[in-house]
C-alpha cells in the first residue's frame, strides 16, 4: 500500500508542486491550505508524513505539528522554510521533526530524496520496534537467565543497579550473555518504555562508529545529503548498550568521555550541542585495566565506565546450570522447527557435562540448535558433535598478544613493509594487522 502524505502550505503554487511530484512517486497526497485545516485532515485520516511550510497566516507550521503529534504520534514531519529561516527550521527539529527543507528547491530531485529517506527511516524504526517486541518475547525467564550460583550474585547486582541512571559496565567472556543482561537491566529500570538501542563497536570503522554513534549534519561528509540521527540520540529517555567498548579508537573515546560527564554532543559536521537524556551499559570481553596499563584505553573514560562492574561467569563456571539450560534451548528450539525430542541420552548428557564450553552459552545454545535438527526422538552423544578438547597450539594469535608490537615491527622489517605478505607470516587477515599497525603507531 502507498504511502500518505498530507501537504500543508497556504501558496497554492507551492502545494500543487509538491503533490504533482510526489503523486508521480506513486504516494496518496492531500492537500490542506493552512494550518487549521492541516488539523481536521488529521483528525480524519492517518498520514505517514506530513510536509507543512513553516509561516502560516492562521497557526504556524510548528504550532501544526505540536497540535498534530497529539492527534497523530506516528506521523512524520518535514517543514518548509525560506532560505534565510534557516533558526526556525532547528526549532522544529527541536520540536521533532524529521528534518527541514529550504525554498526555493534547487530540483526535485532533493525533495524526493528527503522524503524518500525520512519514510525508509520510519519503516526500518517500525521493523526494528517489532523486532525487538518479537526478541522480548523469545528471551528465556528471568529464572533460567540468572540459574546457577554465580548468577545468582549477578541477579542482586542487576536488581541493585537497575532502578538507578548509573552507567553499568558488564564483563565476561564472549558468550556469556552481555547483551542480555543489558537488556534484563533496561526492562527492569523505569526506562523499560524507552528504545533499548544496541551498538556493536567492533564492527564498524572509525568514521562509520562516529557518524552511528552521534549522527550527521547535512554536508558534514560526501553523500552526507541530509540530517541523520545518531544512537544517542535514538535512545533517548532510554539505554544504549555498547558492546566491546575496548575496541573504540582514541577518536571515539574523547567523544564518548564528554558524553559520559555532560551528558551531550554535536552530531558530526554540527557546532550545536545536543543534550540527551540516556542510561548507558557498556560491555567487554577485554581485561580493560590492562588496556588502559597499555595506553589502548583513556584512564579517565575506564573510571567514568566503570561506575558499577558487573562480571558474568563462564559456563565452565557454572556447570551445574547445563543440564537445565540445555533443556531450556531443546524446547525452545524443538517448538520452533515443529519436532517432538523427549530429551537427551545419558550418553548425551555425560558429553554435555564434560565439554570445556569455550564459547560459553551461545556454543551452548548453537549446539542444541543444531542436535534438535538431527535428532529423532531423542538426543544422542553424536548429534551434539562435540570434539573432545584438544591440547592448546601456540599461535601466531597468541604470539601477537604477548608481544605484539614487536612481533608486528619485526616481522614488517623483514619483508620490507608489505603488509600481504606480513599478515601471511603472522597467520593473520590483512584487515587485522591495518588495525594493528594503527593501534600501536607503527
Amino acid at each position: 500500500m502507498s504511502k500518505a502524505i498530507l501537504i500543508v502550505d497556504d501558496d497554492e503554487l507551492m502545494r500543487s508542486f509538491l503533490a504533482t511530484v510526489l503523486g508521480e512517486e506513486g504516494y496518496r497526497v492531500e492537500e490542506a491550505r493552512n494550518g487549521n485545516e492541516g488539523l481536521t485532515h488529521l483528525g480524519k485520516a492517518d498520514f505517514d508524513l506530513v510536509v507543512t511550510d513553516l509561516r502560516m497566516p492562521d497557526i504556524s507550521g510548528l504550532e501544526l505539528m505540536r497540535e498534530g503529534k497529539k492527534v497523530r504520534p506516528e506521523s512524520r514531519w518535514i517543514v518548509i522554510t525560506a532560505f534565510g529561516s534557516i533558526g526556525s527550521a532547528v526549532d522544529a527539529m527541536k520540536s521533532g521533526a524529521s528534518d527541514y527543507l529550504t525554498k526555493p528547491f534547487r530540483d526535485p530531485d532533493e525533495l524526493r530524496h528527503v522524503i524518500g529517506r525520512v519514510l525508509r527511516e520510519a519503516e526500518a524504526e517500525t521493523r526494528i520496534s517489532l523486532l525487538s517486541e518479537e526478541l522480548r518475547r523469545q528471551f528465556p525467564s528471568v529464572e533460567t537467565i540468572f540459574l546457577g550460583e554465580g548468577m545468582e550474585r549477578v541477579r542482586k547486582l542487576v536488581n541493585d543497579v537497575a532502578p538507578t541512571t548509573t552507567t553499568v559496565l558488564i564483563t565476561g567472556q564472549s558468550g556469556t550473555g552481555k547483551e542480555l543482561i543489558a537488556r534484563v537491566i533496561h526492562d527492569l529500570s523505569p526506562r523499560r518504555e524507552g528504545p533499548f538501542v544496541a551498538v556493536h563497536c567492533a564492527a564498524l570503522a572509525e568514521t562509520l562508529l562516529e557518524s552511528e554513534l552521534f549522527g550527521h549534519e547535512r554536508g558534514a561528509f560526501t553523500g552526507a545529503v541530509s540530517v541523520r540521527k545518531g544512537r544517542f540520540e535514538l535512545a533517548d529517555g532510554g539505554t544504549i548498550f555498547l558492546d566491546e567498548i575496548g575496541e573504540i579508537s582514541a577518536a571515539i573515546q574523547v567523544k564518548l568521555l564528554r558524553v559520559l560527564q555532560e551528558r551531550e554532543f554535536e552530531r558530526v559536521g554540527g557546532m550545536r550541542p545536543i543534550s540527551m537524556d540516556v542510561r548507558i551499559v557498556a560491555a567487554t570481553n577485554k581485561d580493560l585495566k590492562a588496556e588502559v596499563a597499555a595506553g589502548r584505553i583513556r584512564e579517565d573514560l575506564y573510571y567514568r565506565l566503570n561506575v558499577f562492574p558487573v562480571a558474568l561467569p563462564s559456563l565452565a563456571e557454572r556447570r551445574e546450570t547445563i543440564h537445565s539450560l540445555a533443556g531450556y534451548f531443546l524446547k525452545k528450539f524443538a517448538a520452533a522447527i515443529g519436532k517432538s525430542i523427549s530429551g537427551f541420552s545419558s550418553e548425551a548428557l555425560s558429553a554435555l557435562e564434560n565439554y570445556p564450553w569455550p564459547g560459553n552459552v551461545r556454543e551452548l545454545q548453537n549446539v542444541i540448535e543444531r542436535a534438535v535438527i538431527l535428532a529423532r526422538g531423542e538426543i544422542d552423544a553424536k548429534h551434539l558433535n562435540l570434539e573432545p578438547p584438544r591440547a592448546p597450539l601456540v599461535s601466531a594469535e597468541s604470539i601477537l598478544k604477548s608481544n605484539e608490537r614487536d612481533t608486528i615491527r619485526k616481522v614488517l622489517d623483514e619483508v620490507g613493509g608489505n603488509r600481504k605478505q606480513a599478515a601471511r607470516i603472522l597467520g593473520i587477515s590483512l584487515r587485522t594487522l591495518q588495525y594493528r599497525i594503527k593501534e600501536y603507531g607503527l
